[in-house]
């Protein structure tokens, strides 16, 4: 195994009806802005339970923080803060507000332009904003990390940054909340939970015993209730472990002291800054290709993969990796996420504009073993065709 730090600070305050204990967990005297996305949070119910717990509270409200959030909107965002002092940010919503808050947290104390912080990951970091978060989509896991993705449009840039800064202080994560979530979110959630889980045990065998078992049991838990998540959308106990295994999948713990691909993630997000096609279903294009283009670098973890995930014992060991990666994408598919670039309107003619945007966010060495090269990337993308 290898050597780790793992530090985690965030509070999760999980269940029915906790949306009112924000009355104690964000500070007396804190001037709060309550960051949100779009319309949901407020026809849910949600944002009227989130003021009605911050009515002994001096808050604000900034809205309108979209999927994949934009750099653009963001800045809106920190110059609320600076107008109005503000000290405290909560986000209301799912990964893309909270993302969003972790990088207005950090902007709003940066000393210089704040897409610098996305530009060095995150390094130059030395102080941000206190934040918590109440989570009403299950999927991204920023409600427990230091990590967040972030969008510039006018340049088709999607970059991500992680601080030590940016934790959330505390998460509050109702399962209640997802009952009103269209089908589309649920399984975009399934999809990118599965993905995070994979891109930090489907490496190669380290002997991080625990962190495999660990893993192959959530991957396990989302193969059986994904579907159930579709089809019985206000089953509590389908819809709380969903939550906490979204969480689950990115708070560290898995990852911890085992090594770590990301690929997937990052060609991803060259097609979402693209063409803005939802982050997991990008996730849902690239996967499996990037299995199937790296099987030989993988091999000792996919062949354990098929037997422990899905079950696959027979056949040569060829045949046992194909069959669980065409499992993954069927799996996928059954979620009705798409696994094609076709199935987005995206040929060939494309490919060399997403190679280019690799190279230009110097997403030339890729994956565990930094070996996933532009050449490389470009066979994946040919094989998602």
């Amino acid at each position: 195994m290898q050597n780790f730090d793992y530090y985690n600070p965030t509070r999760i305050v999980f269940g029915e009806n906790t949306i009112g204990r924000l009355a104690e967990l964000v500070p007396a005297g804190a001037r709060v802005l309550v960051l949100y996305g779009g319309a949901s949070a407020e026809k849910s119910g949600t944002l009227a339970e989130v003021r009605a717990a911050l009515a002994r509270h001096d808050f604000a409200e900034f809205g309108g923080i979209e999927p994949n959030p934009s750099y653009e909107t963001l800045m809106r965002a920190v110059a609320q803060v600076h107008r109005e002092q503000r000290d405290f940010l909560l986000a209301v919503g799912g990964g893309s507000v909270i993302d969003g808050t972790k990088f207005v947290a950090a902007a709003a104390l940066f000393d210089g332009e704040p897409w610098q912080i996305m530009e060095a990951r995150g390094e130059n970091v030395t102080r941000a904003l206190p934040l918590g978060s109440v989570l009403t989509l299950p999927a991204t896991g920023s409600e427990m990390n230091s990590g967040a993705v972030i969008t510039r449009r006018a340049t088709h840039a999607k970059l991500p940054f992680h601080s030590q800064h940016t934790f959330p202080q505390f998460s509050i994560l109702d399962p209640r909340k997802t009952f009103t979530l269209p089908p589309r979110q649920i399984a975009n959630g399934v999809v990118d939970a599965f993905t995070h889980i994979i891109e930090q045990y489907l490496t190669y065998p380290a002997g991080g015993l625990a962190q495999d078992r660990f893993a192959e049991g959530l991957l396990q838990t989302l193969i059986e209730i994904g579907p159930r998540a579709l089809a019985e959308p206000h089953d509590y106990e389908v819809r709380a472990n969903l939550m906490w295994v979204a969480t689950l999948a990115l708070n560290g713990l898995i990852g911890a002291g085992v090594p770590h691909d990301w690929a997937t993630h990052m060609i991803g997000h060259e097609l979402t800054a693209r063409y803005n096609i939802d982050h997991a279903r990008t996730l849902a294009i690239v996967l499996p290709p990037m299995l199937q283009v790296r099987r030989d670098s993988k091999r000792a973890k996919l062949l354990q993969y098929a037997q422990r995930v899905w079950g696959i014992t027979q056949g040569s060991e060829d045949a046992r990796i194909d069959a669980a990666i065409e499992r993954t994408r069927a799996f996928f598919e059954s979620l009705d996420v798409k696994t094609r670039l076709q199935d987005y309107a995206i040929n060939a003619a494309a490919l060399d504009d997403l190679v280019a945007q690799l190279e230009a966010h110097d997403m030339t060495a890729l994956g565990e073993r930094q070996d996933v090269t532009l050449e490389v990337s470009r066979r994946v993308l040919e094989a998602a065709l």
